[in-house]
């Protein structure tokens, strides 16, 4: 693949997409003023191999499979919004189950992130549709195979997405320091709680297609 032009576009559309606001920067946000940068930036390591996976997968031609089978599609989606339910859950419950020792918010230890971050964008369809409907068309079946070719516009695609989502960890984890002092710790873990119910709600929405 050695169109610059070709290259330029596509991380252009990349960007465009990613500063989009959207389930994962949501969660980013929520997450890094809860808990700080360093967590954050485990959910961002965790995003980002969730999103490489899909473009491995796409490589193999598994993505398209996925986005023509409703049942697998589906699965997909709710399990999505089952998860962030889950955590939702577990956020708000947690603080009585929290020792003073680990009180750096839900999610609070930088692995846990980085699992979370990982599952949610697995489950997420959109991450599959985008592989489908917008990467292939900036493949040329006349040039290198489209195997590397796709496995090159895909590491193209999490660098951007991975530049994107660290500003936010950078943004919303140098507030955490001012908001985080004991008395806010149980209102600070309350909020992330409705964030996370906001963001299955609108995953569930944003995935949804039409009957």
């Amino acid at each position: 693949m050695n169109d610059p032009s070709l290259l330029l576009a596509f991380a252009l559309t990349a960007l465009i997409i990613e500063i989009t606001p959207g389930p994962n920067m949501t969660y980013l946000a929520a997450l890094s003023l809860s808990s700080g940068m360093r967590t954050g930036f485990s959910a961002v390591a965790g995003i980002a191999l969730g999103l490489m996976t899909y473009g491995v997968i796409a490589a193999m031609g598994l993505t398209a499979a996925i986005d023509s089978s409703p049942v697998l599609y589906a699965l997909l989606r709710w399990s999505g919004v089952v998860y962030l339910l889950w955590l939702a859950w577990e956020a708000w419950s947690g603080e009585r189950n929290v020792s003073p020792e680990a009180t750096e918010g839900p999610a609070g230890q930088p692995w846990v992130a980085f699992r979370r971050g990982l599952i949610t964008n697995l489950l997420n369809p959109k991450a599959a549709v985008f592989y489908v409907a917008v990467l292939p068309g900036f493949v040329r079946t006349d040039g290198s195979p489209v195997i590397a070719q796709t496995l090159a516009l895909s590491a193209i695609y999490v660098a951007v997405a991975t530049l994107i989502h660290s500003v936010i960890v950078g943004l919303a984890g140098s507030l955490q320091s001012t908001i985080d002092v004991a008395n806010n710790r149980t209102t600070i873990r309350r909020v992330f709680a409705l964030a996370l119910v906001a963001i299955a709600i609108w995953f569930a929405f944003s995935t949804g297609r039409p009957n």
